[in-house]
């Protein structure tokens, strides 16, 4: 399997205290269980090579997926979503990813 960014980097993570990271030039991204640090630089500044960005530092923490539950008439169905990484990648001082949250 190739690793190229679009398969490393699923997404960006969407929420009040990303937003707000954003303006100390902290991007975050929701990305694959298997990836390391070293991909994820790699991914981000590959992603948006167009804009020239340097990658400083990238934090990466794991997140384990919820219990979802449902019934199926008096039976419960037990589930669960997936197990997934963030990233949080801190730019050089002064850098921005434009266009990320166009449209959110």
């Amino acid at each position: 399997m190739s690793r190229t960014p679009d398969r490393l980097l699923t997404r960006p993570v969407v929420s009040e205290k990303s937003y707000a990271g954003m303006a100390e030039g902290r991007y975050v991204f929701r990305c694959r269980p298997d990836a390391n640090k070293i991909e994820i630089k790699r991914a981000v500044e590959e992603a948006f090579a167009s804009q020239k960005i340097t990658v400083v530092s990238v934090n990466t923490l794991n997140v384990r997926g919820k219990v979802r539950q449902r019934s199926r008439g008096r039976k419960r169905i037990v589930g669960h979503s997936p197990d997934w990484k963030k990233a949080i990648v801190t730019l050089a001082p002064g850098q921005r990813i434009e266009g990320l949250f166009e449209g959110v």
